[in-house]
């Protein structure tokens, strides 16, 4: 169960702040094999010059309209997984008019006992939860 952070600069409506949502929902429930009501995402839009988003010398330049993705999960999925995670959430953005030079992912992993979905209660040490398998990707 990801918790998945965005942030954009402001200007985009409603619907294509949904849309960018959904575009790494879908990526992640595609190639994670999360469930869909797995979904904590927390979008952020600042105000311009707020985001800075250079190319860390890779020598491309980046828009106005710069997505940056920080993706908190449990440890455990190889490489392969990762990569395609990655590629799977630029395409799926694209489909909704955010360029590949735009997309920005931190991936960060944790153990399952770092998790709490409520009340208090880590559920996955309770038992309340069952700890998810890593996919296998």
């Amino acid at each position: 169960m990801p918790l998945v952070r965005i942030d954009v600069n402001e200007g985009r409506a409603p619907e294509g702040l949904q849309g960018v949502s959904r575009a790494i929902h879908d990526a992640i429930v595609a190639e994670f094999g999360i469930p869909e009501r797995d979904y904590f995402h927390v979008m952020t839009e600042h105000k311009a010059g707020q985001i800075v988003a250079q190319d860390a010398g890779l020598g491309f330049g980046r828009s106005g309209d710069v997505v940056m993705i920080q993706i908190f999960t449990q440890q455990g999925r190889p490489q392969t997984a990762k990569r395609a995670l990655f590629a799977t959430i630029a395409a799926n953005l694209a489909r909704v008019g955010v360029a590949g030079a735009d997309v920005f992912i931190g991936y960060s992993e944790n153990i399952a006992d770092d998790w709490s979905f409520g009340f208090g209660r880590a559920q996955y040490m309770t038992g309340e939860l069952a700890v998810p398998a890593p996919s296998a990707a």
